[in-house]
């Protein structure tokens, strides 16, 4: 027998979560896995000794700002170095393509914050390309959702108002496009424009034709319009009506929200969601305002800011977010206080936390982003933590930002993070469990094929990692850190990892839903 690559000597956990780990060598020819058992007399080009170590999917992440990443910039490599080897593109509803040259810039500018600090030549007129841009690319597989925001503003533009009729039947047109295309999600930002202004007749007419494609719903639910509960609501409601699964980001299971899960769980709804377990977020300031001061384009809202009336309306909304004043400076174009927290920022300049905020969008405009702490009782804040990792509905999603000066950790220590530290130190849930919420989850919830399982006949995605010393290095303080412990990561049977540094291949490709 010889193959392209052989792993000896493993402990192999499929991600199957059903199967304890177990003794085997792995085998690849080409990008598949050819073999798993005793294959001690194997030959291949590659042999990577594993003993000791955990042989394993490579994980998905179902929502994270990394598509742009893995195109270009310094951090190009910040994703797949803790084992992630497929990501999920247009999350919170964002991309770029079919839309005007304008309406192009509009949008990039407007997602600047999740983008971070990199140029390319802007301008994708087609679904396709778009998506020509990642095969051998990349060092990560992509899977691509439907990007709501770029949907609604290619037909309505910024407009704060009710789809028409034909309006809605242009947006279901461009919807099936992408689906037709292999998207396997309907993906939207609900607190961002322009998909805010989406009604709830709008939600289950575009989820109507994705689900025609087996396709489900995910969502940055309506937090800041309906409050949470009520958000959810509108999700569970959205479900049943469209007939459809759905899916809800960046979420937690404090009291509020174990509630809702029992529920869920009583009358049986299909309706999952992630969490990157950290106590803090990330966004944009713009978030913080009111919503009625946030529609429009980019340069709309920044010319409405410049009124003294909605600065005065908006220095309440404001406090009342930002709370201790503890958020994280993660990037302004100027390059002026990052890393610093709002109130040593806003007692430099003399001026209040909710000031100093305004006056950082006047200044910056789109050119910023903060870490913002959960605004909550720390003894809470890690009891729901500790909840929302042992929950049967929550995979792993790190909701990453990179190529700025200081992003959140999650981006680079997420899923080591939960290994190391849920597993390994804390012995929260168990290694199959914590690889099943990090590979075969993800694919089978949102239809990904050939990925998230270790057996024959798989595209040989991978991770290889000592379960005894994996952790992640980032922190708050010092955020751009890679993992340790992570030594092999193979993409597509490439490596793109080796002894915990980047091979500079690029071997990733663009894997489609089936229809």
């Amino acid at each position: 027998m010889t193959f392209d690559i052989l792993i000896q000597n493993s402990t192999v956990v499929d991600g199957t979560g059903k199967k304890p780990a177990f003794k085997a060598d792995v085998a690849i020819t080409d990008d598949r896995i050819a073999a798993i058992g005793d294959l001690s007399d194997a030959q291949a080009d590659l042999t990577i000794d594993a003993t000791g170590h955990i042989v394993c999917p490579g994980f998905i992440d179902v929502h994270v700002h990394g598509e742009i990443a893995l195109l270009t910039g310094q951090h190009r490599y910040g994703e797949v170095s803790q084992g992630i080897t497929t990501l999920l593109t247009a999350p919170d509803g964002f991309g770029w393509t079919c839309l005007s040259p304008e309406q192009t810039r509009e949008l990039w500018a407007y997602t600047r914050f999740s983008i971070g600090q990199v140029d390319l030549p802007l301008g994708w007129p087609t679904i396709e390309d778009y998506l020509s841009l990642f095969p051998d690319n990349s060092p990560a597989n992509i899977y691509p959702q439907v990007p709501h925001c770029a949907v609604r503003l290619k037909v309505m533009g910024w407009d704060a108002r009710v789809a028409t009729d034909d309006e809605l039947a242009q947006m279901g047109r461009l919807t099936r496009d992408w689906m037709e295309a292999g998207a396997g999600v309907l993906n939207l930002g609900l607190d961002y424009q322009p998909s805010a202004n989406a009604d709830f007749r709008e939600l289950v007419a575009l989820c109507k034709i994705a689900a025609e494609y087996g396709g489900i719903y995910a969502a940055h639910a309506r937090y800041h319009t309906l409050g949470r509960k009520a958000a959810w609501e509108e999700t569970i409601h959205l479900s049943r009506e469209a007939n459809i699964p759905v899916h809800i980001s960046h979420e937690r299971v404090d009291e509020e929200a174990a509630e809702l899960l029992d529920r869920i769980d009583r009358e049986d709804i299909d309706l999952t969601f992630e969490s990157y377990l950290y106590k803090a977020g990330m966004t944009h300031m713009y978030m913080m305002l009111p919503m009625e001061y946030q529609s429009g384009s980019p340069d709309e809202v920044n010319k409405r800011l410049q009124d003294p009336t909605i600065r005065s309306r908006s220095l309440t909304e404001l406090q009342k977010w930002l709370g201790r004043g503890d958020q994280i400076v993660g990037y302004t174009r100027s390059g002026r206080f990052i890393g610093q927290t709002l109130t040593e920022a806003a007692e430099e300049t003399g001026q209040s936390i909710a000031e100093f905020a305004y006056d950082i969008l006047l200044k910056e405009q789109e050119h910023q982003v903060f870490v913002f702490p959960w605004q909550v009782d720390p003894e809470i804040a890690e009891t729901t933590v500790r909840r929302t990792v042992t929950h049967p509905r929550m995979m792993i999603a790190s909701d990453g930002v990179f190529n700025i000066p200081h992003p959140h950790p999650r981006g680079f220590g997420c899923f080591a993070r939960v290994l190391g530290h849920f597993v390994r130190e804390h012995q929260l849930i168990s290694l199959e469990e914590a690889i099943y919420k990090m590979s075969g989850f993800p694919a089978r919830r949102f239809d990904i094929p050939d990925r998230g399982e270790l057996s024959e006949g798989k595209v040989a995605d991978i991770v290889l990692f000592d379960p005894e010393t994996v952790a992640a290095q980032s922190t708050f303080e010092n955020p751009i850190q890679a993992p340790v412990g992570i030594p092999w990561v193979l993409v597509n049977g490439t490596p793109v990892i080796e002894n915990g540094e980047p091979t500079g291949h690029l071997p990733g490709s663009v894997i489609r839903h089936r229809k």
